[in-house]
């Protein structure tokens, strides 16, 4: 059974489901915070994933959030999570989370929420390219970045390291921020795919809630996938992690 199987496929939809932008309680300066199952570790709902138990009583990624019910979160990590489903320990923590009646773990789940994470940031993506928000080709890019005006650079995964390199300069020289310089998880044919248009390597947002909603359903999907991380000191984006250990 793929994800589009599923009656809540619909949920990893950006475009049917998006949910309101969250916002801190009153009072506090954080957003609410859930626990990870697997790890103990807490952190904001955007970083993790939430797991719900499907008609066929089984558990299904619930990349939205929007399902009733009883849930259990878990990291944003893939390899984490096939390493607990191949010891047992993920059975065991749905065990004590879903205490009246355990959920089934489906063999292929990693896969399921990798599927479903890249069609979340993908459809994203493209609703704010026809929403006006992105804007494509290096000399553009450049352009609007050296002048300030770019919320998020984009990079294609295969995109050649001397062309990255140069918009990642121009973006400094407009005081963009490192941590929004993303290297999409796919390369420029998917992208373009996606985004409707021809050869798209590189591109960018312009707008600032825009491209806070985009870094947002990215990052996580860049998180399990374990691709990416920033090199503060070079600028450079760092190519995927090896398996000798975690950048």
């Amino acid at each position: 059974m793929s994800p589009d199987d599923t009656p809540f496929a619909a949920l990893t939809d950006p475009a049917a489901v998006a949910p309101p932008e969250p916002q801190p309680a009153a009072g506090h300066d954080t957003l609410p915070e859930r626990r990870c199952i697997l790890t103990g570790a807490h952190g904001a709902r955007a970083h993790l994933i939430r797991l719900a138990v499907g008609p066929d009583a089984a558990v299904w990624p619930d990349l939205a959030a929007r399902l009733p019910g009883r849930g259990a979160w878990i990291m944003a990590d893939r390899r984490a999570l096939e390493s607990a489903m191949a010891k047992g320990k993920l059975k065991g923590a749905l065990a004590r989370a879903f205490k009246e009646s355990p959920p089934a773990v489906p063999a292929d789940l990693a896969e399921r929420i990798a599927t479903g994470l890249q069609r979340r940031a993908l459809d994203r993506l493209g609703l704010e390219h026809r929403a006006g928000h992105l804007v494509f080709g290096s000399d553009r890019l450049s352009e609007t970045a050296r002048a300030g005006r770019l919320a998020l650079l984009l990079h294609a995964a295969d995109a050649a390291d001397d062309g990255t390199a140069k918009l990642n300069q121009a973006f400094r020289v407009g005081d963009g921020a490192m941590d929004s310089i993303l290297t999409v998880p796919v390369g420029r044919d998917v992208l373009s795919a996606a985004l409707g248009r021809e050869n798209i390597v590189h591109s960018g947002v312009t707008d600032g809630r825009a491209a806070a909603r985009v870094k947002a359903d990215l990052s996580r999907w860049i998180a399990y996938l374990g691709t990416q991380t920033i090199d503060e000191s070079g600028g450079q984006l760092a190519r995927p992690r090896n398996d000798e250990g975690r950048a």
